[in-house]
């Protein structure tokens, strides 16, 4: 599988983006589906992961939305109500496993970035 997150950009706080990730290969929906990001000097940590009708880290839960076109073969993370400490690099990944544990991903897209302004 390969992933290609796009739709990253600079936003005003309070602002949205919608970030598509867009997968080649076969058995897309077999896969579970997750959004990490890394902003500078921190490690990176999950966000959003597609099971469970959405599940969400504490930081993004209400802000932001998990879904997936099966027929497009792409993931989205609907971003709504932006803060500047949402600035990072978002990626998105694919696994096999429910786990917001970014070591149970074995594909990567290469990130968008997201600067939010103040």
């Amino acid at each position: 599988v390969q992933l290609q997150a796009s739709g990253g950009g600079l936003v005003q706080a309070g602002g949205s983006l919608r970030l598509p990730c867009a997968a080649s290969g076969r058995a897309f929906s077999s896969y579970v589906m997750g959004w990490f990001r890394q902003a500078p000097g921190k490690e990176r940590e999950f966000v959003a992961g597609s099971w469970s009708g959405g599940y969400y880290a504490d930081a993004v839960k209400d802000r932001f939305t998990i879904s997936r076109d099966n027929a497009k073969n792409t993931v989205y993370l609907q971003m709504n109500s932006l803060k500047p400490e949402d600035t990072a690099i978002y990626f998105c990944a694919a696994g096999r496993t429910t786990s917001p544990n970014p070591s149970f991903y074995d594909y990567w897209g290469q990130g968008t970035l997201v600067t939010v302004s103040s």
